[in-house]
């Protein structure tokens, strides 16, 4: 069965502040949302409420098909937020199998899961083969989130939650993502990418944050 992201009546606040409410979303597989909106309007706040890691005032987050409906969605999603969550002493190869090893897969993910891909190739198909075997701290700011990037490979989640993707990125690593996404949805993957640059992700929902007024 494919998978289908549901969220109804979401809403999250910042301390008493609201910051979003009733926010409502059906994303079939293979679906692609795109967030915007001005600094401090919520969309990292609400990519964070998706993901768990911020708390929801109401409403429901449900992903339908294909997963254990008594499991958490966060056990079905990648979140990749501006920071690159990737320890700078180790090397980029020790990063990648951490995350793997965290997402659930085993030594081998390649074996272990189709269609997640090997460190290895991952590095690859992010523009950095040949350099896993340097520490992460080693790499300049558009390395470390091309290889952050490379987290979202590893191992195979149907949603991908993606903040600023492309931040430090040049025009072809830009284009790079855009085909990580492509290739995601290909295979019915979800992707959620909130972003002030612009991405080419066709037939992309829009959803615009707006904020809440302060009272004064």
């Amino acid at each position: 069965m494919p998978f289908r992201l549901r969220v109804d009546g979401l809403g999250a606040s910042r301390g008493e502040d609201p910051i979003f409410r009733e926010v409502c979303l059906v994303l079939d597989a293979g679906g692609a949302l795109l967030v915007t909106g001005r600094n401090g309007t919520g969309k990292s706040t609400f990519l964070r409420t998706l993901a768990g890691l911020h708390p929801a005032d109401s409403g429901t987050i449900l992903l339908e098909g294909g997963v254990d409906p008594r499991s958490p969605v966060r056990e079905s999603l990648h979140y990749l937020g501006h920071r690159n969550a990737m320890k700078r002493d180790l090397t980029v190869a020790e990063n990648l199998v951490f995350w793997s090893r965290f997402s659930g897969q085993g030594d081998d993910p390649v074996k272990d899961a189709d269609p997640a891909l090997h460190a290895d190739t991952a590095l690859e198909a992010v523009g950095l083969g040949g350099l896993g075997h340097l520490p992460f701290g080693y790499l300049s700011a558009g390395q470390q989130r091309r290889a952050a990037l490379a987290r979202l490979l590893i191992a195979y989640r149907p949603v991908w939650l993606m903040d600023e993707p492309t931040a430090a990125l040049d025009t072809a690593s830009e284009r790079m993502v855009e085909a990580l996404i492509a290739g995601h949805r290909a295979t019915g993957g979800i992707v959620i990418a909130a972003t002030h640059q612009a991405l080419d992700i066709p037939g992309a929902q829009m959803l615009t944050m707006t904020g809440f007024a302060v009272p004064v």
